[in-house]
Protein backbone atom coordinates (compact mmCIF):
# COMPACT_ATOMS: atom_id res chain seq x y z
CA UNK A 1 0.00 0.00 0.00
CA UNK A 2 1.63 3.18 -0.96
CA UNK A 3 1.79 6.53 1.14
CA UNK A 4 -1.53 7.92 0.20
CA UNK A 5 -3.76 5.06 0.44
CA UNK A 6 -2.30 4.29 4.13
CA UNK A 7 -3.31 8.12 4.71
CA UNK A 8 -6.47 8.25 3.14
CA UNK A 9 -7.01 4.56 5.24
CA UNK A 10 -6.20 5.96 8.37
CA UNK A 11 -7.82 8.92 8.01
CA UNK A 12 -11.08 7.13 7.38
CA UNK A 13 -9.99 4.73 10.36
CA UNK A 14 -9.80 7.88 12.78
CA UNK A 15 -12.89 10.01 11.44
CA UNK A 16 -15.03 7.27 12.73
CA UNK A 17 -13.65 7.00 16.21
CA UNK A 18 -11.68 10.83 17.19
CA UNK A 19 -14.83 13.05 17.79
CA UNK A 20 -12.96 15.98 18.94
CA UNK A 21 -11.19 16.12 14.96
CA UNK A 22 -13.91 14.53 12.98
CA UNK A 23 -14.69 17.93 10.85
CA UNK A 24 -11.11 17.99 10.13
CA UNK A 25 -10.35 14.65 9.19
CA UNK A 26 -13.13 14.43 6.74
CA UNK A 27 -11.74 17.91 4.81
CA UNK A 28 -8.60 15.97 5.15
CA UNK A 29 -9.80 12.93 3.26
CA UNK A 30 -11.16 15.06 0.51
CA UNK A 31 -7.34 16.29 0.43
CA UNK A 32 -5.50 13.34 0.47
CA UNK A 33 -7.14 11.56 -2.57
CA UNK A 34 -6.53 14.85 -4.37
CA UNK A 35 -2.72 14.69 -3.72
CA UNK A 36 -2.72 10.82 -4.27
CA UNK A 37 -4.21 12.01 -7.92
CA UNK A 38 -1.17 14.76 -8.59
CA UNK A 39 1.01 12.05 -7.58
CA UNK A 40 -0.48 9.60 -9.44
CA UNK A 41 -0.48 11.79 -12.59
CA UNK A 42 3.82 12.45 -12.13
CA UNK A 43 4.17 8.80 -12.35
CA UNK A 44 2.23 8.81 -15.71
CA UNK A 45 4.35 11.29 -17.88
CA UNK A 46 6.30 9.53 -20.73
CA UNK A 47 8.60 12.57 -20.28
CA UNK A 48 10.48 12.67 -16.77
CA UNK A 49 10.47 15.46 -14.17
CA UNK A 50 13.58 17.06 -13.75
CA UNK A 51 13.33 17.99 -10.02
CA UNK A 52 13.44 21.78 -10.55
CA UNK A 53 10.15 22.92 -10.18
CA UNK A 54 11.11 26.09 -12.80
CA UNK A 55 11.59 23.77 -15.46
CA UNK A 56 8.24 21.08 -14.02
CA UNK A 57 5.54 23.89 -13.83
CA UNK A 58 4.26 23.33 -17.31
CA UNK A 59 3.80 19.53 -17.12
CA UNK A 60 2.54 19.77 -13.63
CA UNK A 61 0.22 22.08 -13.94
CA UNK A 62 -2.92 20.03 -15.59
CA UNK A 63 -3.17 17.75 -12.36
CA UNK A 64 -3.89 20.90 -10.50
CA UNK A 65 -7.72 20.55 -11.00
CA UNK A 66 -8.30 17.77 -8.18
CA UNK A 67 -6.55 20.10 -5.25
CA UNK A 68 -9.41 22.93 -6.58
CA UNK A 69 -11.97 20.23 -6.21
CA UNK A 70 -11.42 19.34 -2.88
CA UNK A 71 -11.29 22.66 -1.47
CA UNK A 72 -14.44 23.67 -3.01
CA UNK A 73 -15.91 20.86 -2.00
CA UNK A 74 -15.36 19.99 1.19
CA UNK A 75 -13.09 23.40 2.62
CA UNK A 76 -14.37 26.37 4.51
CA UNK A 77 -15.89 28.99 2.83
CA UNK A 78 -13.37 31.29 2.71
CA UNK A 79 -11.44 28.33 0.90
CA UNK A 80 -14.04 27.34 -1.27
CA UNK A 81 -14.17 30.89 -2.69
CA UNK A 82 -10.49 30.91 -2.88
CA UNK A 83 -10.36 27.76 -4.76
CA UNK A 84 -13.28 29.06 -7.33
CA UNK A 85 -11.42 32.32 -7.52
CA UNK A 86 -8.45 30.36 -8.92
CA UNK A 87 -10.46 28.16 -11.57
CA UNK A 88 -10.66 31.54 -13.38
CA UNK A 89 -7.39 32.88 -12.69
CA UNK A 90 -4.59 33.05 -15.64
CA UNK A 91 -2.54 29.91 -15.70
CA UNK A 92 0.59 32.02 -16.00
CA UNK A 93 -0.89 33.49 -12.31
CA UNK A 94 -0.81 30.01 -10.91
CA UNK A 95 2.39 29.05 -12.21
CA UNK A 96 3.64 32.41 -10.35
CA UNK A 97 1.99 31.54 -7.26
CA UNK A 98 3.67 28.47 -7.06
CA UNK A 99 6.31 29.37 -8.00
CA UNK A 100 6.92 31.42 -5.79
CA UNK A 101 5.93 29.43 -2.52
CA UNK A 102 8.14 26.64 -3.69
CA UNK A 103 10.96 29.56 -3.35
CA UNK A 104 9.67 30.83 -0.15
CA UNK A 105 7.18 28.78 1.31
CA UNK A 106 4.65 29.89 3.50
CA UNK A 107 2.15 27.89 5.52
CA UNK A 108 -0.68 29.96 4.91
CA UNK A 109 -0.53 29.10 0.80
CA UNK A 110 -2.89 25.91 1.44
CA UNK A 111 -3.32 25.87 -2.38
CA UNK A 112 0.43 25.73 -3.14
CA UNK A 113 1.37 23.76 -0.29
CA UNK A 114 -1.58 20.62 -1.13
CA UNK A 115 -0.38 20.62 -4.64
CA UNK A 116 3.25 20.69 -4.14
CA UNK A 117 3.76 18.23 -1.24
CA UNK A 118 3.27 15.51 -4.28
CA UNK A 119 5.67 17.07 -6.57
CA UNK A 120 8.29 17.22 -3.20
CA UNK A 121 7.15 13.91 -2.02
CA UNK A 122 7.89 12.55 -5.90
CA UNK A 123 11.19 14.52 -6.35
CA UNK A 124 12.58 13.36 -2.59
CA UNK A 125 11.98 9.69 -3.51
CA UNK A 126 13.85 9.18 -6.88
CA UNK A 127 16.76 12.14 -5.50
CA UNK A 128 18.96 10.48 -2.91
CA UNK A 129 21.10 13.65 -3.62
CA UNK A 130 20.93 16.21 -0.23
CA UNK A 131 21.66 20.08 0.17
CA UNK A 132 24.40 21.90 1.49
CA UNK A 133 23.86 21.29 5.24
CA UNK A 134 22.17 25.16 6.04
CA UNK A 135 20.95 23.82 9.41
CA UNK A 136 20.13 20.64 10.69
CA UNK A 137 16.78 21.81 11.63
CA UNK A 138 15.89 22.20 7.70
CA UNK A 139 15.00 19.61 5.48
CA UNK A 140 18.17 18.26 3.79
CA UNK A 141 16.43 17.44 0.40
CA UNK A 142 14.39 20.70 -0.35
CA UNK A 143 15.56 22.96 2.76
CA UNK A 144 12.07 23.00 4.20
CA UNK A 145 10.67 23.33 7.55
CA UNK A 146 9.49 21.04 9.53
CA UNK A 147 6.05 19.97 10.21
CA UNK A 148 6.25 17.52 12.79
CA UNK A 149 8.43 15.01 14.74
CA UNK A 150 8.02 10.94 14.63
CA UNK A 151 9.81 8.39 16.88
CA UNK A 152 10.13 4.93 15.67
CA UNK A 153 12.34 2.05 16.46
CA UNK A 154 15.13 1.31 13.91
CA UNK A 155 16.29 -1.59 15.04
CA UNK A 156 14.29 -4.56 16.77
CA UNK A 157 14.28 -4.10 20.35
CA UNK A 158 15.30 -1.17 20.86
CA UNK A 159 14.31 0.24 24.33
CA UNK A 160 13.49 3.97 22.50
CA UNK A 161 12.53 5.17 19.39
CA UNK A 162 14.55 7.45 17.05
CA UNK A 163 13.69 10.77 16.30
CA UNK A 164 12.51 11.91 12.92
CA UNK A 165 11.11 14.97 11.45
CA UNK A 166 8.93 15.37 8.30
CA UNK A 167 9.11 18.12 6.06
CA UNK A 168 5.83 20.18 5.13
CA UNK A 169 7.18 21.07 2.26
CA UNK A 170 8.36 17.68 0.11
CA UNK A 171 7.12 15.13 2.88
CA UNK A 172 10.47 13.33 3.21
CA UNK A 173 12.24 12.83 6.73
CA UNK A 174 15.15 13.21 7.70
CA UNK A 175 16.87 12.09 11.62
CA UNK A 176 16.75 14.56 14.38
CA UNK A 177 17.91 14.61 17.59
CA UNK A 178 15.73 13.46 20.97
CA UNK A 179 15.85 16.60 23.31
CA UNK A 180 16.21 19.47 20.95
CA UNK A 181 13.92 22.37 19.66
CA UNK A 182 13.23 21.50 15.80
CA UNK A 183 12.77 25.44 15.39
CA UNK A 184 15.74 27.06 17.48
CA UNK A 185 18.39 24.25 18.64
CA UNK A 186 17.45 24.73 22.32
CA UNK A 187 18.98 22.05 24.32
CA UNK A 188 18.40 23.32 27.63
CA UNK A 189 15.96 20.61 29.01
CA UNK A 190 14.47 23.02 31.65
CA UNK A 191 13.68 25.14 28.34
CA UNK A 192 11.98 22.53 26.52
CA UNK A 193 7.65 21.21 27.34
CA UNK A 194 6.02 18.56 26.54
CA UNK A 195 2.18 17.89 26.52
CA UNK A 196 -0.26 15.07 26.17
CA UNK A 197 -4.01 14.53 26.71
CA UNK A 198 -4.94 11.29 28.50
CA UNK A 199 -6.79 10.56 25.64
CA UNK A 200 -4.16 10.82 22.92
CA UNK A 201 -1.76 8.99 24.13
CA UNK A 202 0.75 8.67 21.31
CA UNK A 203 0.94 12.55 20.49
CA UNK A 204 2.46 14.79 21.93
CA UNK A 205 3.25 18.78 22.01
CA UNK A 206 6.98 19.19 21.84
CA UNK A 207 7.24 23.26 22.98
CA UNK A 208 10.37 25.31 23.58
CA UNK A 209 9.68 28.18 25.77
CA UNK A 210 13.19 29.88 24.60
CA UNK A 211 11.74 30.67 21.18
CA UNK A 212 7.99 29.97 21.95
CA UNK A 213 7.53 27.47 19.13
CA UNK A 214 6.14 24.05 18.98
CA UNK A 215 5.05 21.20 16.85
CA UNK A 216 3.76 17.78 17.45
CA UNK A 217 5.64 14.53 17.79
CA UNK A 218 3.83 10.96 16.79
CA UNK A 219 5.38 7.75 18.97
CA UNK A 220 4.87 5.25 16.58
CA UNK A 221 6.66 2.78 19.11
CA UNK A 222 3.48 3.26 20.89
CA UNK A 223 0.96 3.12 18.23
CA UNK A 224 2.84 1.30 14.87
CA UNK A 225 -0.75 1.60 13.34
CA UNK A 226 -0.65 5.39 13.20
CA UNK A 227 0.43 7.54 9.74
CA UNK A 228 2.12 10.46 11.48
CA UNK A 229 0.61 13.37 8.94
CA UNK A 230 -3.04 11.77 9.68
CA UNK A 231 -2.75 11.57 13.41
CA UNK A 232 -1.06 14.51 13.87
CA UNK A 233 -4.26 16.58 12.52
CA UNK A 234 -6.64 13.97 14.81
CA UNK A 235 -4.81 15.67 17.82
CA UNK A 236 -6.19 18.60 16.54
CA UNK A 237 -7.16 19.23 20.61
CA UNK A 238 -3.40 19.54 21.20
CA UNK A 239 -2.94 22.55 19.51
CA UNK A 240 -5.33 24.46 21.58
CA UNK A 241 -3.06 23.47 23.94
CA UNK A 242 -0.16 25.16 23.31
CA UNK A 243 -1.89 27.85 21.52
CA UNK A 244 -3.50 28.53 25.43
CA UNK A 245 0.01 28.58 26.87
CA UNK A 246 1.35 31.26 24.48
CA UNK A 247 3.20 28.71 22.01
CA UNK A 248 3.24 29.29 18.18
CA UNK A 249 3.25 26.44 15.79
CA UNK A 250 6.35 26.07 13.88
CA UNK A 251 4.33 24.84 11.02
CA UNK A 252 0.81 24.69 10.03
CA UNK A 253 -0.34 21.66 8.48
CA UNK A 254 -3.15 21.67 5.73
CA UNK A 255 -6.34 21.87 7.55
CA UNK A 256 -4.83 25.35 9.26
CA UNK A 257 -3.51 23.80 12.46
Amino acid sequence: MGLWQKQISRATELAETVAGARDLLVFYLHVLPAQSQVYEFIGTQVWPFSGRLESDIALLLPSFAPILRAAETAGPPTLAEQARTLKNTNPGEIEQMLLSYWNEPTDTNFFAKAFLQPYGQHCSSIDSEQLDPVSERLCPFCGGKPQLSFLQNREPGAESGNRDLICAKCLSSWPFRRAVCAYCGEEQPSKLAYFQSDTILHVRVEACDTCKRYLKGVDLTRDGHAQPLVDEVAAAPLDLWATEHGYTKIELNLVGL
